[in-house]
């Protein structure tokens, strides 16, 4: 049995890239998208729903698997850039550089992601669309550098695939 098991302070194994989003349902990324600096964690959510029901001849309840609802969620150290944008009033017309994840999350717009997950036998990268949400930034006395939650919101199905 072969685990993914991404070492610390190992370069490259668990990367996060951000780019606007062309169209709905367009996995491409652009040529420069955002690459999301200090991760902490990750988890990557599929939660199908199931919907639920009662049948007279039946002493047990029966259950259908409905629509997905997808995310990803995250921890990051708050790397100033990355966090406001390299313009303060930013549009959503904007490059996602010049948003910034708060500016995306301020602007609704619409990010394509692509996360790579590096494994022995070769690279995977789930990739999708969604908008960020759930950004609460905190910087406390045990911990003196800024981090934050942070949530995307995925909108349609994950791919997987062996490429970017």
């Amino acid at each position: 049995m072969a685990y993914i098991n991404p070492a610390p302070g190992t370069a490259s194994q668990i990367v996060l890239k951000l780019d606007c989003g062309i169209a709905e349902g367009t996995l491409t990324l652009g040529a420069t998208p955002l690459t999301v600096p200090a991760l902490q964690d990750i988890t990557i959510n599929a939660a199908n729903d199931v919907f639920t029901w009662s049948q007279l001849d039946s002493t047990a309840k029966k259950q259908i698997a409905t629509t997905s609802t997808n995310s990803v969620a995250m921890n990051l150290v708050v790397d100033p850039t990355t966090f406001f944008g390299t313009t303060l009033a930013s549009v959503q017309s904007d490059t996602v550089a010049a948003q910034g994840l708060l500016g995306l999350s301020r602007n609704k717009t619409l990010v394509t992601f692509s996360l790579k997950v590096q494994e022995a036998a070769a690279d995977k990268y789930v990739k999708g669309q969604g908008y960020i949400t759930g950004l609460a930034p905190t910087v406390s006395a045990d911990s003196p550098v800024w981090v934050s939650p942070i949530t995307l919101t995925v909108t349609g199905e994950y791919t997987v695939s062996a490429t970017e």
